[in-house]
């Protein structure tokens, strides 16, 4: 048995603590850096295993971690051995397993493409129903050949297959450029080039200048003397600003191959996570004839894999974790699939046509047999049945017919459709990308579409809800003014003399002048900001007269290190852990930096522990009003908070700034704390969080600042023009409620005349009452909004807009009040009263929301009743979760980095591209692809309709009344192209109309043109259609000997003069319906027709004469020798046409008659008739 016996040790300088491990022969004392009071008094007991007890330094480490600080139920962590060097020379080194460094974001492989590429193909419903058809062909004796539904099938599976395989092999290729570029890894003190996925868990990795990092790495030494490095994560969470990391401290002089590879350590941190901004862990370093040393390690020693090294000419990290299990890859992973609604009124129409199809097989088969009943119709003399047909059950007989029928109309179901589709939205989603108005010159970049299975749901948003800061704003900062002891300090003269000058204090007069030197200085320390030299960082604007530009991860950092240096307090940059500043005296003074407590957003507020040189103990803390007033004396807060209010309401940033004076023991307590919650494995930012509100405690405020943050150009605008469009705009911000307030003023999200609804803390209190407090605003505002308002009676859709404009503002206290009610209060309806008066208001600004509540907002609006179409607008790493939430998710590439845009649908430069995204391309898109559904259902009707007419006539023979060519290449080559172009450039009203009249957008809104009264007009225009072309040929017939010699045209000549008489009038229809024509629409409309004149001459084998012995010889070319024949498909496209002219005829003399200007059609008109507006210059009608 090994006891370990554990106490506190009085001797030592540290206050650490010590534990005394006792074997055979092997006394040992390990000293832990970090305190261990729990532990105290405690004996452990080792069993040996088989008769064998190892004790030596790592039996020594992983008792202490076992037993650390609450630690002993700790699962989930990995061991990693750096430059797998073992820790004793005496114990066997047995390799951890863990995955190798490929990357791997392909979905196939070149085994299982074809297996897997079919399987996802063949559970859509159209093609499952097209494969069954196909296989019930090829088994059972059917009138059309298996070519027929066969060709059209491998024709949709062939090109859907190439677009993913083709989007897979880009996948491939980036994989195969990160996996296979060169790394230096430390071997043996010596530098070796290896492919970046062989690198494993464990080796030490050199990373030079301006390269990304091949894995997670734990940061050891780099060439600046400091251990420190600069990275920017553009590429994980597109925040572009520089981030500063830390090298452990021990390890920092390990700066040479020879030198770090010296290092006996291993490091202890938890399992895989996806979170970028967590990390725990610690290292444990080994030296000869030492004890060793634990430190702690955090996101600040962490190196990702993606970010890339600037201003730093090399680094040495050790790899922790590798490939797929980076956290680069596991955020990458599990990106839900979007579907429009679009697809959902597919759905449903196909179940219609489908119900057509089987009514239809149905009929066919009864009458068939009804008509059989008579003997000399089931069994003329001329064709005698044979024994083998005789003893057939007639019940499989009647199934096999039945299956025949469905064979024979099985056309009525358009599975070219959905690749018609596919193809419309991926190459739609191109024309965003192209649209120069979307171009931003400042950043050099474009739109960017991350998925085009979306472009129509633009057209349909009910719902925007927007981030504020870089979103609406420029997240540009300004240092405006600060107050200090509620005396106004502005505009400063003179930086010599600092405040000296000022544009008119308030009535206070002026502060003391070593409080406004401590306010200066307290500025100056209290930040994150690094210096670099102007001449080694891109793209960063330095001060002109100085040789140095100030770089951090927030904009209001460096504005408010620039305040205080114009009002003659510099901060010099951090060297040696010292933070060095110039006074208004030109003197240069030093702090000494012994603790960083990092901002976080729950606590919206950091600190810094600086110590004088006289030796005299600070804190400094600056942060939110609402986490620093409740910590500081409250005498002195009345007089900062008037400035504070006053700031907030004219949409300024503010910051609170605070300190304390430390004692030597005070600040003894607080360094041993946190050392304790840095080198917790478990639960390490719960401690943290406890050790920071500890020491935030008890503070005196001196005063606050005020930075101003820009509208971007054209914000208000557009956000105007989307309200007009229908659409209520919500704005979801972490800024206190009196700063977004006024940004909701200033972008005219609010109107002067909009009457504001408060639910926030200063209105429902933070007492015991506050739950009853705020059923009693629920229930007044829902009696102001809901009952006492009279009901609308028809009028325009989306009428949502009351005669009293209605705001309401919650802040995410309160939301968490309504979401998550306590247990004991009748509050479940909470919800459902604040949903319905959400839904009265014409906006809504939530302020002082957590991420995760952003996506709880969306989430509740996306599932009320009728599904509103949602759309999400943000720029930074906190809008991810509700971008994703949203039906579409629009990320704007702005300084907060790039994270957004990554997990966005749709990326534009500016909040101001949004209006012609949605009003101009949203607009457009769902126009387009909803007639091109329409349409295909349409032109399918028509195609069928006749064949089932056929039947009537030919004894319910199954004959098929066109040709197997032609029904082959119906929906392949004869009607694909013109509706394929139609749905790409159609502009039924011009772009620039579309943009300037935002009402516009409501005409289409709701889905109205995928409705059922629409779909119903286009069913019935199909059928009427389908009876003109069978019965205007059946009537032509009944002259049956139309040529001059008195020859007899035949059932092929009649099938053909149908399908002729279809293939002009579908044409022709689109044709009639095109509202904008390119060279584009003239080439494939005209191109079609003449292409199908060519295919019937050569497949007649007038152009090829080896199509000698087939049915269809000469038919076409005989059938054109009738005058007859010609005048009759004429007339017949005129009357299929008729009923179409006529209508727009009609509206445009209704149009004039009401003076009516740009108007589109109403839900239950066709989209041919969509732009016959008179009084528009922009577009054209058909009378014009």
């Amino acid at each position: 048995m090994l006891e370990i016996s554990v106490g506190a040790s009085a001797s030592m300088e540290e206050k650490g603590y010590w534990f005394k491990f006792q074997s055979f022969s092997f006394p040992r004392t390990v000293h832990v850096i970090d305190p261990w009071p729990q532990a105290e008094g405690r004996v452990v007991e080792l069993i040996p295993v088989d008769g064998v007890l190892p004790v030596n330094q790592e039996t020594c480490l992983k008792m202490w971690s076992m037993w650390c600080a609450g630690e002993e139920k700790r699962v989930g962590t990995r061991t990693v051995v750096v430059g797998h060097r073992p820790v004793s020379e005496t114990d066997a080194y047995v390799a951890q397993k863990f995955c190798d460094n490929r990357i791997v974001s392909s979905k196939y492989t070149l085994w299982n493409f074809l297996p897997k590429n079919l399987f996802e193909q063949f559970r859509r419903i159209a093609n499952f129903y097209f494969l069954i058809i196909f296989l019930v062909q090829v088994i059972v004796d059917t009138p059309t050949s298996p070519v027929t539904s066969g060709l059209p099938l491998f024709f949709v599976i062939t090109v859907t297959a190439i677009k993913q395989g083709y989007e897979d092999w880009l996948r491939h290729r980036a994989d195969n450029e990160v996996n296979k570029s060169n790394v230096f890894i430390v071997e043996n003190a010596k530098q070796v080039q290896k492919e970046s996925e062989k690198i494993k868990v464990g080796d030490i990795v050199e990373v030079k200048a301006d390269e990304t990092f091949p894995c997670d790495l734990i940061f050891l030494a780099s060439s600046s003397s400091d251990g420190t490095c600069y990275v920017t994560t553009a590429s994980l969470d597109g925040e572009s600003n520089f981030k500063t990391h830390y090298a452990v401290r021990d390890t920092t002089v390990l700066c040479t191959d020879e030198a770090i590879d010296t290092l006996t350590a291993t490091i202890e941190c938890e399992q895989p996570q996806p979170d970028l901004y967590k990390f725990v862990g610690r290292i444990i370093i080994y030296r000869s004839n030492q004890e060793p040393v634990a430190r702690s390690l955090g996101p600040e020693n962490l190196l990702l894999k993606g970010a890339t090294l600037k201003n730093t000419k090399k680094i040495y990290g050790v790899a922790v974790y590798t490939g797929m299990e980076t956290k680069m890859a596991l955020n990458y992973q599990g990106k839900s699939q979007k579907r429009s609604a679009v697809e959902k009124s597919i759905n449903a129409f196909l179940i219609v046509y489908l119900c057509i199809l089987l009514s239809k097989a149905t009929v066919c088969t009864t009458l068939k047999y009804v008509w059989q009943s008579n003997p000399f119709n089931d069994e003329p003399w001329y064709n005698e049945k044979t024994k083998k047909e005789r003893e057939t059950f007639k019940v499989l007989r009647m199934f096999t017919d039945f299956l025949s029928f469905m064979v024979l109309f099985n056309f009525i179901i358009p599975v070219s459709m959905y690749v018609t589709v596919e193809m419309q939205k991926f190459l739609g989603s191109f024309f965003i990308s192209w649209d120069k108005e979307m171009y931003d010159e400042e950043i050099k970049e474009g739109a960017l579409v991350n998925t085009s299975d979306l472009n129509e749901e633009l057209g349909q948003v009910e719902y925007v809800f927007t981030d504020k800061t870089g979103t609406l704003t420029e997240n540009s900062m300004e240092f405006i003014e600060c107050c200090i002891d509620g005396h106004k300090y502005k505009d400063c003269i003179s930086e010599v003399d600092g405040f000296t000058q000022t544009d008119g204090p308030l009535k206070y007069g002026k502060a003391e002048k070593s409080r406004e030197e401590l306010f200066l200085r307290a500025l100056c320390l209290c930040h994150t900001v690094q210096i670099k030299e102007a001449d080694q960082v891109d793209g960063l604007i330095g001060h002109p007269e100085r040789k140095y530009t100030y770089i951090s991860s927030s904009p209001d950092e460096i504005a408010l290190v620039k305040g205080a240096e114009k009002y003659g307090f510099t901060f010099l940059g951090l060297e040696n852990d010292f933070m060095k500043i110039r006074n208004q005296k030109n003197e240069t003074e030093m702090y000494q930096l012994l603790h960083v407590l990092n901002f976080d957003p729950v606590r919206r507020r950091m600190s810094v522990i600086v110590r004088t040189t006289t030796g005299k103990l600070l804190l400094f803390c600056k942060g939110a009003d609402s986490s620093i007033f409740p910590r500081v004396q409250q005498e002195e807060i009345q007089q900062t908070k008037v400035h504070v209010d006053r700031n907030a309401m004219d949409g300024y940033r503010t910051l609170c700034v605070a300190f304390k004076e430390l004692t030597q023991k005070e600040y003894d307590k607080i360094d041993r704390q946190l050392n304790e919650a840095k080198m917790a494995l478990q639960d390490r930012e719960e401690k943290m969080a406890k050790v920071f509100e500890d020491t935030e405690a008890d503070m005196h405020l001196i005063g606050a600042t005020a930075v101003e943050d820009r509208l971007q150009e054209q914000s208000a605008e557009t956000i105007e023009a989307l309200h007009t469009a229908g659409m209520k705009v919500w704005v979801l911000t972490g800024d206190k409620m009196e700063t977004a307030k006024s940004t909701c003023y200033a972008c005219r999200l609010f109107q002067t005349s909009t009457e504001l609804l408060e639910l926030t803390v200063k209105v429902v209190g933070e007492n015991e009452r506050k739950e009853d407090r705020l059923h009693e605003l629920l229930m007044e505002y829902h009696k102001k909004l809901i009952q006492d308002v009279p009901k609308n009676r028809g009028g325009l859709k989306r009428s949502w807009t009351l005669s009293q404009e209605y705001g309401l503002i919650i802040d995410g206290s309160t939301l968490s009040l309504i979401l998550n009610p306590s247990q004991d209060s009748s509050s479940s309806n909470y919800k459902n009263i604040f949903l319905q008066i959400c839904l009265k208001c014409t906006a809504v600004l939530c302020c002082r929301m957590a991420p995760l509540q952003k996506a709880q907002i969306v989430r509740m609006v996306k599932n009320t009743k009728g599904s509103p179409i949602t759309l999400s607008v943000g720029d930074g790493a906190n809008d991810v979760s509700m971008i994703l939430e949203a039906h579409v998710g629009i990320g704007i590439k702005g300084k907060e980095g790039r994270q957004a845009s990554r997990n966005s649908d749709y990326a534009v430069p500016k909040f101001k591209h949004l209006r012609k995204l949605l009003l101009a391309h949203g607009h457009l898109y769902y126009v387009r692809i909803a007639h091109l559904v329409q349409y295909f259902f349409y032109k399918n009707l028509c195609f069928i309709l006749p064949q089932f007419l056929y039947q009537f006539f030919c004894g319910f023979s199954q004959q098929p009344l066109y040709d197997a060519a032609y029904l082959t290449m119906y929906n392949i080559c004869f009607t694909s192209l013109p509706i394929l172009a139609y749905s790409l450039l159609e502009q039924h009203i011009n772009i620039d109309t579309l943009t300037s009249d935002p009402q516009l957008y409501m005409k289409v809104s709701d889905n109205a043109m995928l409705q059922w009264r629409p779909f119903l007009y286009w069913t019935f225009l199909g059928a009427f259609e389908g009876l003109v072309f069978f019965f205007g040929v059946y009537f032509l017939f009944q002259n049956s000997s139309l040529e001059d010699n008195g020859k007899v045209f035949g059932n092929w000549t009649f099938g053909t003069i149908v399908f002729t008489v279809l293939v002009f009038t579908v044409t022709l229809k689109l044709a009639l319906d095109t509202r904008f024509w390119t060279w584009m629409n003239h080439f494939v409309i005209w191109g079609s027709l003449a292409f199908y004149v060519f295919f019937s001459f050569f497949w007649g084998g007038v152009i090829w004469p080896f199509l000698k012995q087939q049915r269809m010889y000469f038919v076409f070319a005989h059938m054109l020798t009738s005058l007859s024949t010609w005048l009759a498909i004429i007339l017949l496209i005129f009357i299929s046409l008729f009923p179409e002219i006529l209508l727009i005829v009609l509206k445009n003399i209704k149009e004039k008659s009401h003076q009516v200007s740009k108007r589109l059609p109403s839900s239950g008109t066709s989209t041919i008739f969509m732009l016959s507006q008179t009084s528009s210059n922009h577009s054209f009608s058909w009378s014009e």
